[in-house]
């Protein structure tokens, strides 16, 4: 059968956490994906229907942080979160919060198979680490299509923009409920303040600077170099992916970025200024549906 037969809407839905069915909840381990899961298990008086499933893909450069509270949102809130991540042979492995890897693992050996280094062009470590895990993941499940759903508020119309322009090109059709039901980033900040437990990383006008990827190349020259000056040893596992590819300079994918310094010199400058810099404003960090 097409997608679009499996893919029907029902008519009678309640709201947008009545889900469409079988879904996945993609989850990145940030608040705003936090707070989705817990609407839509206050929807379901806190029990998800089975053919759903809470999916946090592990590219292992998230912050510890990160980590802990994907762990502590499964636990306070008694809900099953599958960790998953990309291997070459078996293409994903399930893990937990004591094996999942924390050292940048599958995303080095990505970049081992593919030669060259992701870029904001070329992204594969999106879609190879995150996207076509979840594709295998629900695939195990015995779905053939499916509903996506992730952690897009109604502040955020141009992520938004991007879920519709890419209605067609997979096998699921892909919702942000948090749009749907109008809530922005002061619903997000209110519910974190008044909850029990929190991400333990700071919040920066409704971002995470410190959240997905550590030091990745899609976030502001000034916001990595911020997080260098606090965080300086995170800077080596991206110096040493760049030295790796700088033996053939002839070749495009040697930098992550070629519109600015390399990282290696990104953290000379961030040790050698005494204030700190301004966050970037415009951050585009990755998320599993881009």
């Amino acid at each position: 059968m097409t997608k679009e037969k499996n893919l029907i809407p029902r008519a009678d839905r309640v709201c947008a956490y009545d889900l469409e069915r079988p879904g996945l909840l993609s989850f990145s381990g940030g608040r705003t994906s936090g707070f989705m899961l817990r609407e839509i298990l206050n929807y379901y008086n806190d029990t998800l229907p089975d053919d759903v499933y809470v999916v946090f893909a592990n590219t292992g450069k998230e912050m510890n942080e990160t980590l802990d509270f994907v762990r502590d949102c499964s636990v306070n809130w008694n809900v099953k979160i599958h960790w998953i991540e990309w291997h070459e042979e078996k293409k994903i492995v399930e893990v937990n919060h004591n094996s999942a890897s924390r050292n940048g693992e599958p995303y080095d050996k990505l970049i081992t198979k593919r030669k060259f280094l992701p870029n904001p062009v070329t992204r594969y470590c999106t879609s190879e680490l995150k996207i076509r895990p979840m594709k295998e993941f629900m695939q195990s499940k015995g779905h053939d299509y499916w509903w996506n759903y992730v952690g897009l508020r109604y502040d955020e119309p141009h992520r938004v923009a991007r879920l519709a322009r890419a209605k067609d090109k997979e096998r699921w059709n892909s919702e942000a409920p948090l749009h749907m039901e109008k809530k922005t980033v002061k619903d997000v900040a209110e519910f974190w303040k008044n909850n029990n437990f929190d991400l333990r990383l700071p919040g920066i006008n409704g971002k995470t600077p410190l959240g997905n990827c550590d030091l990745c190349f899609l976030k502001g020259k000034n916001t990595i170099m911020n997080i260098m000056k606090n965080y300086p040893e995170k800077a080596q596992w991206w110096m040493d992916q760049e030295k790796k590819q700088l033996g053939d300079k002839s070749k495009d994918g040697f930098l992550f970025r070629h519109d600015r310094p390399d990282y290696k010199t990104l953290l000379q400058i961030s040790q050698s200024q005494l204030d700190l810099f301004d966050f970037d404003k415009s951050d585009d960090v990755c998320f599993c549906h881009d």
